[in-house]
């Protein structure tokens, strides 16, 4: 047995075998360059990580999710991979990454890292041959065309960073694809070496003990392979999800560059390597305006595909009413039954939500206690347990390459990635000692983890008790869901596990609420972070406050 092989068995022993964990759980996102630098170089890194993995385990969450840390040029922050099988000096070494695992399974908490398998640098030792000849062992790894008559790109494709979706190798005399930085050529799915090189990669991680992946882009890994033009979008259909407004991507209908029917064959073949290993998971990222749910629902269909896929229903900007949540919920159920969803309100590319939907520290509590009332998984973004805002950064300091471009009427991804503030006391939050790649947000410091740990009002509590509190009722990890009343600013549905039946109503306002609850004998949970008043046999939901009850039989 390897040194690998043996340290992977030794970290995963400490969890609990349970090919279902997922099912229910709650995975915590790290984004390593702004959660902990170990080093003192202004950029947070692995050993980082390990420092501050017991904040991850006191919240109680189940896995925590690791945003790419490879190595890389960093054009991209790291979705721009120049090695797949090591990790970027930056952030340490391979031996702090078997460390983390190890530590990790230790305090309980399985480890799922990013897989950027769509694309690759233009640094990666793969494209560096590609490019060299139309004739090499790689010639065809890549997604390459001739030019029209004219010179012109072969069609009309975009890329989502701006500009068209293809770059010009004077070395080839041929152009190549790029669905983001044109430093970031698209990997050709169609070529079946292709995809045995990255399913490979997929398992020199799960030997190294990781519990499971979080798929970047998982519907732009195949193309159409005749290059046909993508049809204009009507102006009512554009939604800034994936793309600002500001950004010509938002004008077409994207069936021809990304969400190709042929995928579902590589996600199968991916699957049959995850089975390969105990208890691991997948989740693919779903970006489609246009057809997110129904691309849900064929992506983690049955049992030979992926395990659920992450949607960006509640990543934009529109307010989450009870009507929204409750229409989102229904749509799922309508195009995407069979399947499990995984939710998120916050992440790397979105503002944060307490910015994007304007949330009181009331408001931010209870929609925590909306997202994890949810059936399906949660997701949760570091700083969201503290109830970070959006940061402004000032355009002298930005460094992300999404927000250069179209700056300023849309300022780009570094207003959430700022780095984690632990201590309002320590110089830079507690993150580094020295100058961090992003300013730490001045009015992050108020609400530092330290500050917030040991004051039972605060929002980094309430997350805990959450979340001990969804782990306490299995109606509310696996129980199925019906939606009881839907209006602007209240919503109420039930979870039912076997014969338990758990109500769930949400005061989504500033006024109080009255609650009537369903038929039969229903106990109002002790238990819960929330809790309703009593008037006159009323039950009165303060606002921003939730009703948790549970009836039997």
């Amino acid at each position: 047995m390897s040194f690998v092989e043996s340290h992977a068995i030794q970290g995963r022993s400490v969890l609990a075998p349970d090919p279902d964990w997922w099912r229910g759980a709650v995975i915590y996102q790290i984004y390593p360059r702004s959660y902990q630098d170990a080093n003192g170089d202004g950029v947070g890194d692995l050993p980082g990580v390990i420092h501050r993995l017991p904040h991850v385990a006191s919240l109680g969450v189940d896995a925590i999710w690791i945003s790419p840390f490879f190595t890389s040029p960093m054009l991209d922050f790291g979705y721009d991979v120049a090695d797949y099988r090591d990790v970027d000096p930056m952030f340490g070494t391979l031996d702090d990454f078997d460390a983390l695992v190890r530590h990790a399974h230790d305090l309980g908490l399985r480890v799922m890292i990013d897989l950027v398998l769509s694309h690759t640098s233009d640094q990666h030792p793969w494209f560096k041959e590609s490019r060299m000849s139309r004739t090499n062992p790689r010639a065809d790894w890549y997604v390459w065309a001739d030019p029209k008559p004219d010179g012109a790109p072969p069609n009309n494709w975009l890329s989502v960073f701006g500009g068209p979706g293809w770059e010009w190798d004077g070395q080839r005399m041929q152009y190549y694809m790029h669905n983001f930085l044109r430093e970031q050529p698209d990997l050709n799915f169609h070529n079946p070496d292709v995809q045995d090189a990255l399913l490979a990669v997929a398992r020199f991680w799960l030997e190294r003990g990781v519990d499971g992946f979080r798929l970047d882009t998982v519907n732009f890994y195949v193309h159409d392979v005749q290059l046909r033009d993508n049809p204009p979008l009507t102006k009512h259909r554009i939604n800034d999800v994936i793309a600002p407004s500001a950004n010509p991507y938002t004008f077409q209908n994207h069936i021809y560059d990304k969400s190709r029917p042929e995928n579902l064959d590589f996600l199968a073949r991916l699957r049959g390597v995850t089975d390969e290993f105990q208890d691991i998971t997948s989740v693919g990222e779903v970006g489609d305006d246009q057809r997110g749910l129904e691309l849900q629902a064929e992506y983690t269909r049955g049992t030979e595909r992926l395990h659920m896929c992450y949607g960006f229903e509640f990543l934009s900007n529109p307010y989450p009413s009870g009507l929204r949540i409750a229409g989102v919920l229904r749509d799922f159920q309508q195009k995407a039954a069979e399947s499990w969803a995984c939710w998120a309100f916050s992440n790397h590319d979105v503002a944060r939500h307490t910015s994007r939907w304007r949330l009181s520290p009331d408001a931010q509590k209870l929609y925590a206690a909306v997202l994890l009332s949810l059936r399906g998984t949660a997701c949760l973004y570091q700083g969201e347990e503290l109830g970070l805002t959006e940061a402004y950064v000032a355009f002298e300091d930005l460094q992300d390459p999404y927000g250069k471009r179209f700056w300023p009427r849309f300022k780009g991804r570094d207003g959430c990635r700022t780095p984690m503030p632990w201590s309002a006391e320590r110089l830079n939050g507690g993150f580094s000692d020295a100058k961090p790649w992003l300013p730490v947000a001045v009015e992050h410091l108020s609400g530092a983890a330290e500050a917030q740990d040991g004051d039972p009002a605060s929002i980094l509590n309430a997350y805990r008790r959450l979340i001990a509190f969804r782990k306490n009722h299995p109606a509310l990890l696996k129980g199925e869901i019906v939606i009881r009343d839907a209006e602007e600013h209240f919503l109420s549905f039930e979870r039912i596990y076997g014969d338990v039946r758990l109500f769930c109503a949400f005061n989504l306002s500033e006024g109080r609420r009255a609650v009537t609850l369903p038929d039969g004998a229903w106990s109002v949970l002790e238990d819960a972070p929330f809790g309703p008043e009593a008037e006159d046999n009323t039950l009165i939901l303060p606002p921003w406050q939730a009703l948790y009850a549970m009836a039997e039989g």
